[in-house]
Order: C-alpha cells, then structure tokens, then sequence
C-alpha cells in the first residue's frame, strides 16, 4: 500500500510524551509512537518531528517571571524531549538526528534547512527542538514553520482529543466533532486548533493540518497511509 503523503511534519505534544504520567516522560509512550513512525519510514515516508515542552514547563503560567526567560526555559524542555523521543525512536530501529534552535553541539546539530533536508534523503528521522529559538512563539508555529521549510505535504497535529470539536469534549458530552475544516473556518468559529500565528502560517503556505487522536499511536500510520481519522484543516 502506497502511502498518501511523501514527507510529514509530526508534532508531539510534551503531555502526550508523559502519557498516564501527566509530568515527565513514560518510555514506554514513546517506543508505542516509535514503532508506529517506525512503519511510515518503512512504507516511504520521510517524517520530521517538533516535540512539545509542556510536560516539564508551560512559560504562559510561569506566574510573574519575565516571558522572554520562561520561553527559554520552555525551549529547554523542548530539548530533552527531542532527546527522549530521539533514543526511542533508534530503539526501534530507525536512523534519528536532533537538530535545535538554539545552539547546543554537545548534544545535537544546530538546525540547518539542508542538512536536514539531506537526512530525508538518507531515510533519517529528523527532530526539531528548542521551537522557533525565538521567545512569544509557540511550539506549534515551530512545527508550522519547520513544515513550510522542509515543504511538508502535511502537518500532523497528534493530540489528546480524536480531532476538532465545537466545543471541549472533555467538559460537554454534546460537543460534535468536525471531519473537514478550514482556515477560515478556525478563525470565524474561535476554535481552538492551535494559535492564530501557526494557522496563518499554514493557510499562507497551502500546508494542510490533520488533527488526530495520540492515544492509539497507530494513528501516525493509519494517517499517512491516508485513513479517514481526525479532521483535516485545509
């Protein structure tokens, strides 16, 4: 079976790395998405990854510390959950490099657009840290940069809800899910997908976003072999 799309950008949220856990990492959470990303790799497809930080810190409610810090700080955790989700993922058998933001050599590369455009030639799973490097942007605008700069078919939002809804599910049972949307649907509904600057980054560069469910890490596959799951943002 042929894979639907050819190069993915994959974001994980840090809360979906600590699983049950809600703090911190679960490795047993990370090798589950391991294997799935394991059989995207496997079928074809070229698969960037950006990981979340909000298993060890959320700079928007770090109280009174000054923002530009508590983002550095969050960019932080940022790169130790690359380098979880790194050493999972070569458990599993695949051929991983970390590229951050912010410079850090005795860990990982400095993220250079070709050279990690040259790792998707060579069938390498790359992972993006430390967001943007830049401090008042979130984790998802990162993801929907590194999109736009490694010309992903697709932006994968995994998160912890099945896709989008009109209204939490987690507090209302009524809440309906929504299979298609677009930009402009996100924007006039106030629906919370992700901040305004990563949609408008994505509706700009034609970047479509599914949204889909983390808790059956299969998901990953079962979307890039082009399965109706989620809610496609386009």
């Amino acid at each position: 079976m042929e894979p639907k799309y050819k190069r993915i950008l994959l974001k994980l949220s840090g809360e979906a790395l600590a699983g049950d856990k809600k703090m911190g990492l679960d490795y047993d959470v990370i090798t589950s998405f391991g294997k799935s990303i394991k059989k995207c790799v496997d079928a074809g497809v070229e698969v960037g990854i950006v990981v979340g930080g909000g298993n060890f810190w959320r700079g928007r409610s770090s109280g009174a510390m000054d923002r530009t810090r508590a983002d550095h700080i969050g960019m932080l955790a940022t790169a130790m959950n690359a380098l979880a989700v790194a050493d999972g993922l070569e458990n599993c058998g695949l051929e991983v490099r970390v590229q951050t933001a912010i410079s850090m050599p005795a860990v990982a590369e400095p993220y250079i657009r070709n050279k990690a455009m040259r790792h998707f030639e060579k069938g390498r799973v790359v992972i993006f840290g430390c967001g943007t490097g830049n401090p008042f942007f979130s984790t998802d605008t990162a993801a929907a940069l590194r999109a736009a700069e490694i010309e992903a078919d697709i932006f994968f939002k995994a998160t912890m809800v099945d896709g989008v809804y009109d209204k939490d599910p987690h507090k209302y049972p009524d809440a309906v899910k929504y299979d298609t949307l677009t930009f402009a649907d996100i924007l006039a509904k106030g629906l919370q997908v992700m901040d305004s600057t990563a949609a408008a980054m994505c509706k700009d560069n034609n970047i479509p976003i599914l949204v889909f469910d983390l808790a059956r890490p299969d998901n990953i596959y079962d979307a890039c072999m082009g399965k109706n799951i989620g809610t496609l943002v386009k």
